[in-house]
């Protein structure tokens, strides 16, 4: 079983996506899994005065990021609690999934790199034990 924590795309992946063909919007998929206790370490000046949750550090990163996602012209389709697979790996969990929709792979390029969001992306880490990220485009019907 991979070991690996993936909390922040390789370069190799985000130079792909950000080469990628995308024409329109996309949605990208969260499936994210939390610390018991956030960790603040690499983000002090962003930890509340007594220790809480992953789970309540990412609620206050998604509080943070949600107006700069809305400004991009993204949103949050999809918001929902996990637990264990019903087809996929026995013992994977994961603590929650989103979907994320935005207008264009530029504006989530732009989204990702403004000063103002990335103020807050310390809750974030603080938050995740491990994550994923798949941008999805719709197939044309």
């Amino acid at each position: 079983m991979d070991t690996t924590c993936h909390l922040e795309p390789t370069w190799n992946a985000g130079r792909d996506f950000a080469q990628r063909a995308i024409a329109g919007e996309l949605v990208m998929l969260n499936l994210l899994r939390f610390r018991q206790i956030a960790d603040y370490s690499q983000s002090p000046e962003l930890a509340p005065p007594q220790p809480i949750t992953g789970a309540e550090a990412y609620d206050r990163y998604i509080a943070h990021a949600l107006p700069h996602l809305r400004k991009s012209g993204g949103d949050i389709l999809f918001m929902g609690e996990g637990g264990s697979f019903l087809i996929g790996p026995e013992g994977e969990h994961w603590d929650r999934a989103m979907l994320i929709r935005q207008k264009s792979r530029g504006a989530f390029l732009a989204f990702a790199a403004a000063e103002a969001y990335l103020a807050g992306i310390g809750h974030r880490t603080a938050a995740l034990a491990d994550s994923r990220l798949l941008p999805l485009v719709e197939l044309p019907r």
